[in-house]
């Protein structure tokens, strides 16, 4: 069995780390390099950079930031934010990103995976999916809705149907993104997490809510993603990677060791 991963994710405005709940009120924590070398050292299996107003903003993702980053770490690191063509993705690589994530621009634009993971590789392109729950309805059978631009932008397409859509164009991973979870450190969303995993074959990153390391082993069993996204209870020093991965292993959760 492969080892689940803890990827802390790092959401970028404006230079700066930032945090949010549900997409709102963010505020600054600190600085993106600094941070992401704090936790290579720290343990983390990978890295995740969003540039989350550059798609909102229609501009180009901060490529001194991503090579910054990219100087700094030794551990897979993936890029989203503003990727939007097949140059961008090219850009983000050889600035030292081993993953690139197209979210909207990849709703937009389908072809846009096909055209990535020909280029670079399945295993290069993530699809990043920011979901809320809306009930089930017309054109939503599984109740939950994709909204792209930040959580701002509410496309009238089904969660599901897209995972499985994306993995058929060449998606070689899924960030999943529960908007509802978001920052509120109350768990995970299990059901969405569930629901899409057990839609597709490629590796599912469970993203949002997370807040003690019960959350974690809940989602990476119960939920049978293959990796969970931190940001919270990290970012405050509420937890540490290794105090996390210790619990998991205590759970017969299996992890790299970093201890």
């Amino acid at each position: 069995m492969l080892s689940k991963r803890i990827i802390p994710c790092l959401d970028v405005r404006e230079g700066k780390t930032t945090k949010g709940v549900k997409f709102q009120n963010n505020v600054e924590i600190g600085d993106p390099v600094e941070m992401a070398r704090f936790y290579y050292e720290a343990g983390a299996d990978e890295l995740v950079f969003y540039d989350i107003t550059a798609s909102h903003e229609k501009r180009d993702i901060m490529i001194d930031v991503v090579r910054r980053v990219a100087e700094t770490i030794f551990i897979p690191f993936s890029v989203g934010g503003g990727i939007r063509t097949l140059e961008d993705m090219r850009a983000v690589l050889l600035a030292g990103a081993e993953k690139v994530s197209v979210n909207s621009a990849a709703v937009k634009n389908p072809d846009i995976i096909r055209q990535g993971a020909r280029a670079f590789g399945n295993q290069c392109v993530v699809l990043g999916m920011d979901v809320k729950h809306v009930g089930q309805k017309e054109g939503i059978p599984s109740g939950y809705e994709i909204v792209i631009n930040g959580g701002r932008t509410y496309m009238g397409m089904d969660a599901l149907e897209w995972a499985k859509k994306a993995q058929e164009l060449g998606a070689g991973e899924i960030c999943l993104n529960s908007i509802d979870a978001d920052g509120t450190k109350d768990g995970y969303e299990m059901n969405l997490t569930r629901l899409v995993s057990d839609a597709v074959d490629i590796p599912v990153i469970a993203s949002g809510g997370a807040g003690t390391p019960s959350h974690l082993a809940d989602i990476l069993t119960q939920g049978r993603a293959d990796a969970a996204l931190i940001a919270s209870m990290v970012h405050f020093g509420t937890y540490t990677v290794n105090e996390i991965k210790q619990y998991l292993q205590e759970q017969g959760v299996k992890v790299r060791k970093t201890w």
